[in-house]
């Protein structure tokens, strides 16, 4: 069994994997102030599941620019604590036991690829969609991490010419970015799923905002799909759970392509299965392959 562990801004998702991936004993786990107290927390969940299973070894998702080899989180996070030290280093110490790391993005990808929406393909990219735009490139089935470790990170894409300042996709494109411009011109307390409800109650001011989101997605999608040509695109984030996503991101991608007329190639694009176990179970195929 592995321990397989996914760190967010606000909680610990903890459980244990079996050789299926299937997941056993969920656990949310509080996330401390200071690192110490952070890791103590997780050092002690795998004692206790020590007790209960034969815990080979310790799967990790996290945030950042994760070095999968030395078992350095890079880059930034909600978390500032967690970027530098070496958790591959501190789990063996700790408690004797072999660990994996990847960025929660690229096991979400992973856990797509092993066994959900993109099980049959190879090449595939993963647009993650929520308060920015994140992702992943899987290349033969693996993770394609780049010279930077930044493979992946569509977020940075530039999607329309700025002024002064320049407008990256994760600020024209997520979810987050289509409320705020309804904020600004309707002001009030708005969520996504609001914005959504009131567009279906005819506010045209939503309407035309989630019109906006949607050509703003589908010209990142359609970008991605010339940059690297994946077999699929899969989407993720909470707004993968409308059942109208990928026929909208689809009207959109026909309106580019009807005015890209060289352009032939239909990205084929599709929602994501595995919702709050994909980091999870991600992690957990990492592990695997980190092991080999």
């Amino acid at each position: 069994m592995i321990a397989c562990i996914d760190i967010g801004g606000t909680s610990l998702k903890v459980a244990v994997a079996n050789e299926d991936a299937e997941l056993f004993d969920h656990q949310l786990l509080p996330v401390k102030d200071n690192f110490d107290d952070f890791i103590n927390v997780i050092i002690e969940w795998v004692k206790e599941k020590q007790r209960k299973y034969e815990i080979e070894g310790v799967a990790i998702s996290a945030p950042g620019a994760v070095d999968t080899k030395t078992g350095v989180i890079g880059g930034a996070s909600a978390l500032p604590y967690i970027h530098g030290p070496n958790f591959k280093d501190i789990i063996k110490e700790r408690l004797g036991l072999p660990a994996s790391i990847e960025n929660d993005a690229n096991c979400a990808a992973l856990a797509e690829v092993y066994k959900g929406a993109a099980k049959q393909y190879q090449d595939v990219c993963f647009v993650v969609c929520g308060t920015g735009i994140g992702g992943a490139v899987i290349k033969n089935g693996k993770i394609h991490h780049g010279k930077h470790l930044h493979g992946g990170e569509f977020g940075y894409i530039i999607v329309v010419e700025g002024d002064e300042e320049q407008p990256i996709y994760s600020e024209l494109a997520s979810t987050q970015a289509m409320v705020r411009r309804v904020e600004k011109r309707l002001p009030g307390d708005w969520n996504g799923k609001k914005v959504f409800e009131e567009a279906s109650g005819g506010n045209v001011i939503c309407q035309e905002e989630i019109e906006r989101f949607y050509h703003y997605l589908a010209v990142g999608i359609y970008n991605i799909q010339y940059i690297y040509d994946p077999e699929l695109i899969v989407i993720g984030g909470a707004i993968s759970q409308r059942e109208d996503l990928c026929e909208n991101i689809d009207r959109h991608i026909d309106i580019l392509l009807d005015k890209v007329k060289i352009a032939h190639v239909k990205p084929k694009v599709v929602s994501c299965q595995y919702q709050g176990d994909a980091n999870l179970i991600g992690a957990f195929v990492n592990y695997q392959y980190d092991q080999v």
